[in-house]
C-alpha cells in the first residue's frame, strides 16, 4: 500500500532540503519514495514554482500529468476564470477517486502560501520513527496525509502513471 503525503514547510527551501534528506534515507531503505513533487513559493512572487522532483519511471511513478493537474487545481485555477473553474470542479471530483478530497485540497490551498514550500510524496514502505528521528525540529514540516487504498492507488497509476 502506498500513501500520498504532503509536507508543508515554513520556508521556500524547506521542501527541497527535506527531499534531499529523504533521498539519503531511501538509500538506507528507511523509506521508499515512489514519486515526489515540490511547490516552492518564494516571498515576493505572485505564484509558486512547481516541479516534479524525481525522475521516476516504472512501478509507482505518477508522472507529470498527475502533478500538473493537481498543482493546476491547487494554485492556478483562480487565474483562469469561470470556465476553468467548472473544469476544476470536474477535476476535483476525479481526484476524489484517488483519495484526494475537497478538504485535502482546501487545506493545502490555505497552508501553502507565499514564503512556504511543500513536498508531495507518494511513498511505499516507511519506517516512520526512523524518518522522524532523521529530521531536526527546525527541519520538520507540517504533515497533511491522504492514505490511498489499493484500488485508489491502482486507479491513480492507471490514469497518470508513467508507461511501464
Amino acid at each position: 500500500m502506498s500513501a500520498l503525503t504532503v509536507w508543508k514547510f515554513n520556508t521556500a527551501e524547506g521542501a527541497s532540503k527535506a527531499l534531499s534528506k529523504l533521498e539519503g534515507l531511501q538509500k538506507q531503505q528507511v523509506v521508499q519514495v515512489l514519486d515526489a513533487a515540490i511547490v516552492s513559493w518564494p516571498q515576493g512572487r505572485k505564484r509558486p514554482k512547481t516541479y516534479q522532483a524525481m525522475n521516476t519511471v516504472g512501478a509507482g511513478a505518477l508522472g507529470g500529468a498527475f502533478w500538473g493537474m493537481l498543482f493546476g487545481l491547487l494554485f492556478f485555477t483562480p487565474l483562469f476564470g469561470l470556465v476553468i473553474g467548472v473544469a476544476a470542479g470536474a477535476l476535483s471530483g476525479k481526484f476524489t477517486d484517488y483519495g484526494i478530497n475537497d478538504n485535502f485540497i482546501s487545506d493545502l490551498k490555505s497552508k501553502v502560501v507565499e514564503g512556504t514550500s511543500a513536498l508531495f510524496l507518494l511513498t511505499g514502505q516507511v519506517t516512520v520513527d526512523k524518518v522522524e528521528a532523521a529530521f531536526d525540529q527546525d527541519e520538520k514540516g507540517e504533515l497533511i496525509q491522504s492514505n490511498l487504498s489499493t484500488e485508489q492507488e491502482a486507479k491513480l497509476r492507471e490514469d497518470f502513471g508513467a508507461e511501464m
